[in-house]
């Protein structure tokens, strides 16, 4: 008996502390729940083999014509309403910003470029992409080609040189894209701006303290490019379907490396994703341990939204890991469902519990949880890999979700109005890989 409790009690201590460990509260609501629509039945094949995309909203039973107005309201709120964080400069050029915090990041203009090669917004790319190589690219130096990643919104001057890894992968991406759709003749050429960011990636050796984007040891992406960052990461930055284009289009000679590179970020997500509740830590060690950051305990938080909307978009464009994939989305939207599908909160500790109110991240002169626009989004966009009828749930709550001021007047058209954006366009097909010549 004496060994039985012991064992026992061992068994619950490693569950405790380790990783990827953690027991949910009241398992009964883990159950599916009965809807008209039927369990959700997720496609077996990627788009890069078939060439088509799910319109879930369709799915769901919204009509074609509402779909095209939903998305058309959701980039009009973001990028010409009143409320608009996309803000042009004279004839030809634009940013995005992050108005609470009065910058303009990587994220955030990286984010807008890929709205507009996705929506086949031209002028919207160029004076975007002109705006970021003037302001935010450096011109030379250790840090050449590499991008400031917070730019004064006023003065346009530098807050920080440095890089946050997730903006050069973006900017690759995105201008990859854009050559594809319209050509490297029409005044940018955007593949030669791809690979001037790759190939001066590839000549960063730590000199100057600047390195590449990602460890080539680990072929997982750094949190930031530099000595201070170069050995650890966040997960929300581990993007697969982003190096499986970088594979297809770079050519560059690394195209192996990237192949490899997907699918390590793959497996790390594997690692990262909490077994249970499927929640992952804003910041993490490549082994996929949580890692403490700014004097908090791992948690997930405004960074992780995006983990559950890149496993979505890497199971709709390559279902390489589909059985994984379908079993984390379960996992996650489970979770949240426990925590009550339009109340759960936007910040968890990774066992599912609540955060004291030291250790929730504040925002916009707020410290406090709230039901957030931006998980609900990106939680939504997971019902690409849905397989049960609660997934239509998450897919309705999108749906009826609206980009406006919460009751306490707080209001982020940026990074709730981006993800919300983002995931309109990938539950209505219009998130793609884009190929050449693609109308």
């Amino acid at each position: 008996m004496k060994k039985i409790l012991c064992y026992a009690f061992l068994t619950l201590t490693l569950n405790f502390f380790c990783f990827g460990q953690a027991i949910l509260p009241n398992p009964e609501c883990n159950k599916d729940v009965k809807d008209h629509r039927g369990k959700m039945n997720p496609w077996k094949k990627g788009a890069y083999k078939t060439g088509k995309y799910r319109n879930v909203f369709q799915e769901a039973g919204y009509q074609p014509a509402d779909i095209d107005a939903k998305l058309t309201k959701a980039y009009y709120d973001v990028f010409e309403g009143p409320n608009r964080v996309y803000l042009e400069v004279g004839d030809s050029m634009a940013y995005v910003s992050d108005l609470k915090n009065n910058d303009c990041r990587t994220e955030g203009l990286s984010y807008g470029l890929m709205v507009a090669v996705q929506l086949d917004k031209k002028d919207v790319f160029d004076r975007l992409w002109r705006w970021t190589r003037k302001y935010m690219q450096h011109q030379g130096g250790a840090r050449d080609a590499y991008f400031a990643w917070s730019v004064n919104n006023k003065t346009f001057k530098q807050n920080s040189p440095g890089s946050a890894s997730d903006g050069e992968l973006y900017f690759v991406t995105d201008l990859f894209f854009a050559s594809n759709r319209w050509g490297n003749e029409t005044g940018i050429n955007y593949y030669a701006e791809a690979r001037r960011i790759l190939d001066t990636m590839w000549k960063k050796d730590g000199t100057g303290g600047v390195t590449h984007v990602i460890n080539t040891e680990h072929k997982q992406i750094t949190f930031v490019p530099d000595k201070g960052g170069y050995n650890w990461t966040d997960p929300s930055y581990h993007l697969p379907a982003f190096y499986e284009v970088w594979a297809e289009y770079a050519k560059d000679g690394h195209e192996q490396f990237y192949r490899d590179c997907a699918d390590t970020a793959r497996v790390f997500l594997h690692r990262a994703c909490n077994r249970v509740t499927a929640l992952n830590s804003d910041y993490a060690e490549f082994s996929g341990a949580p890692r403490n950051f700014w004097r908090m305990q791992p948690a997930f938080r405004y960074d992780s939204w995006r983990v559950p909307m890149n496993i979505a978009m890497d199971y709709s464009w390559y279902a390489k890991d589909t059985k994984w994939q379908q079993d984390y989305g379960k996992r996650f939207q489970n979770f949240l469902f426990c925590r009550g599908i339009d109340t759960f909160e936007d910040q968890f500790m990774l066992d599912g519990s609540l955060p004291e109110q030291k250790e929730i991240l504040g925002a916009g002169g707020f410290q406090k949880l709230r039901h957030s626009l931006g998980l609900v989004a990106t939680s939504g966009a997971a019902s690409i890999m849905g397989t049960q009828a609660k997934s239509w749930q998450f897919v309705d709550a999108v749906w009826n979700a609206k980009l406006e001021p919460y009751e306490d007047g707080y209001f982020d058209p940026y990074f709730d109005g981006l993800l919300y954006l983002f995931s309109v366009m990938h539950l209505s097909g219009n998130y793609r890989i884009i190929t050449p010549g693609m109308k």
